[in-house]
């Protein structure tokens, strides 16, 4: 078995200008994280309590569709259309699907209608659904959080953290209803309602997918966003930008920088050979090759162990495309690909002749040996 440090000429083509310096960032906090294996590509107060704004909507609709069906149909009560803000001018009375106003809550951002879910889901009592929201939050984890309110207008006690937000946004992008909402940049509903939302990056960042924006006076501008690139999803968070135009330049930054972390490579070549066994009866040594080439999304910066198990030598008759051993690549403790290693050729053994005149040439070899 051997062991070696692999040499990524993808990464190191790109090192000089991928493995920049971070970007500087304004705001309060930022996060930002890759979705596939939890890794932490940059980070500033990241645990920092923060009021969220209308990010806690995330929150009121995973909710809601725990506790309720699309289709379920909601009346709105009075305390709904109270509420200042983004609205979609609720009335009293009113009745609306859960869809609909999932979609008015996430899109819009429309605090009128996050209320209106709350109230339907709590039975008419919005503490209770509250109650719920904090129980979410301690279930996934999220010790920085606290929720007061269903809307996230601003309230004492009403606080996250960019870390917490993230992982709350990718917990709901779980969700297909949710991808699908926040992935629109607009929709209608009852009411002749057009529904425009508040995320700019749908439009000037080609690669995002989501997910919720957020403003008041104490939150100032925030959004949680998530972008693919190749076989990559990054997650970025950033709380308390003084502008919309500021959030907006600074938090694409922030996705810019954590999707050129990664590139794609093959980690293991097919038909490359990794190991050389020896054969008896003189026969040229056997070259063991990969079957299958591998191509992984790797960190730049990361290194990777190539480990080959293989045999030192094989008896014969070994036949071409004969499993001999094993090519494996890690991150750190984590295997991340592997493929057979496989004969080359084949080898038959040779017969009685054959096996008596090697005998006999080494045997005259040795002899000779001696006597000069």
């Amino acid at each position: 078995m051997t062991l070696r440090a692999l040499l990524l000429t993808a990464a190191l083509s790109l090192a000089g200008s991928a493995l920049a310096a971070s970007p500087q960032i304004g705001g309060k906090a930022y996060f930002v994280q890759n979705a596939g294996t939890g890794e932490v590509l940059l980070q500033r107060n990241a645990a920092q309590r923060l009021p969220i704004a209308s990010i806690t909507k995330v929150m009121t609709v995973l909710v809601v569709l725990e506790h309720a069906n699309l289709d379920d149909v909601v009346t709105v009560g009075r305390r709904a259309p109270r509420r200042p803000g983004s609205t979609i001018s609720l009335r009293p009375g009113e009745r609306l699907t859960v869809r609909e106003l999932v979609e008015a809550a996430l899109i819009q951002s429309a605090n009128d209608a996050a209320v209106a879910l709350a109230e339907h889901v709590g039975r008419g009592d919005v503490n209770r659904f509250v109650s719920l929201m904090n129980a979410k939050a301690a279930e996934l984890g999220l010790a920085d959080t606290r929720f007061a309110n269903p809307d996230g207008l601003d309230a004492p006690g009403h606080y996250s953290s960019a870390r917490d937000v993230t992982q709350l946004a990718r917990v709901a992008m779980q969700s297909a209803v949710v991808r699908s909402v926040v992935a629109r940049s607009e929709a209608r509903i009852s009411g002749g309602r057009v529904l425009e939302t508040w995320n700019d990056l749908l439009g000037t960042f080609p690669r995002v997918i989501g997910v919720k924006t957020g403003h008041t006076s104490a939150a100032g501008w925030s959004q949680v966003a998530a972008a693919q690139g190749r076989g990559v999803t990054i997650y970025a968070t950033l709380l308390g930008e003084p502008t919309r135009a500021r959030r907006n330049a600074d938090l694409a930054r922030l996705l810019r920088y954590g999707l050129s972390r990664y590139v794609v490579v093959q980690v293991i070549r097919g038909a490359r050979t990794y190991a050389s066994a020896t054969v008896p009866w003189g026969k040229q040594p056997l070259r063991l090759v990969a079957t299958t080439p591998r191509v992984r999304v790797v960190r730049l910066g990361v290194p990777l162990v190539e480990r080959v198990v293989a045999p030192n030598a094989v008896s014969l008759p070994v036949r071409k495309g004969q499993r001999l051993g094993e090519v494996r690549v890690y991150r750190g403790s984590r295997m991340i690909a592997r493929s057979p290693l496989v004969a080359s050729r084949s080898i038959d053994r040779p017969g009685w002749l054959g096996r008596v005149g090697w005998y006999t040439e080494r045997t005259w070899d040795t002899v000779w040996g001696w006597v000069t």
